[in-house]
């Protein structure tokens, strides 16, 4: 029986290229951040250099504070200050990058037709998102955000993918027993290691990262082969 049903994002419920969208968030932070003393020479590395910090996070500090002290140690104290120049930049100039994202109907359709079951719904993109960026790209895919009980972001994880720990973490948070939850990802490495957390995985292959001859060791397939898992796991619209 499935309780709880968890989704990533990116490629999932908002079809995309990794790298076409990555360009396209990078050329709009470059330019936001310029003009305040960050040349897209230095920030682009540094960025990545933050996200190697939550990558490798142990679970000692929430994964906003592992970027920011990586991102401190190149750039010095002062981007603390910066802050909410960043902030403003997720709320406004990020949401441009929208135009280099698809969209699939179904995503909406597979929430909706969960939340009206019954089933807890968390947002699982991999946290090295501030809130206000996964919420954004959860609206770009038109789902609602209230539908989900939890949505992991950097303020509130302290783990990431593919490391199992995220999980589990996010299990312990929620309160609910992994064996009776369903993880629905793209990526065979990252999504699939909920397995390790003892979860159930379905692979959407319309945007499929990482497959590495693994594939076949997952459920997958695209949004009407998960709508027939779903109905074979007794989910099924009313």
């Amino acid at each position: 029986m499935i309780s709880t049903v968890l989704f990533d994002l990116d490629g999932t419920l908002l079809p995309m290229d990794q790298e076409v969208f990555t360009q396209a968030y990078f050329s709009r932070l470059a330019a936001k951040l310029a003009p305040h003393g960050y040349p897209a020479g230095q920030l682009i590395p540094a960025i990545w250099e933050g996200v190697k910090a939550m990558v490798q996070n142990d679970g000692s500090r929430p994964n906003e504070q592992a970027f920011w002290e990586r991102f401190a140690a190149i750039f010095g104290e002062h981007v603390y200050g910066d802050i909410p120049i960043f902030e403003s930049f997720y709320e406004n100039e990020f949401n441009g990058a929208r135009e280099v994202c698809g969209f699939e109907p179904r995503a909406a359709e597979v929430v909706d037709l969960l939340a009206k079951g019954g089933r807890q719904l968390i947002l699982a993109s991999n946290p090295i998102f501030p809130a206000v960026a996964q919420s954004s790209r959860m609206r770009w895919a038109g789902v609602d955000p209230a539908l989900f009980s939890y949505i992991t972001s950097y303020e509130n994880s302290r783990f990431c993918k593919p490391d199992p720990a995220y999980y589990t973490e996010i299990a312990e948070k929620c309160g609910f027993d992994p064996s009776a939850a369903l993880m629905v990802g793209n990526d065979v490495r990252e999504d699939g290691a909920a397995r390790r957390a003892g979860m159930q995985v379905f692979i959407l292959t319309g945007c499929l990262i990482d497959a590495e001859g693994r594939l076949d060791d997952f459920p997958h397939g695209d949004y009407a082969e998960l709508f027939r898992f779903l109905a074979q796991c007794g989910i099924q619209p009313r």
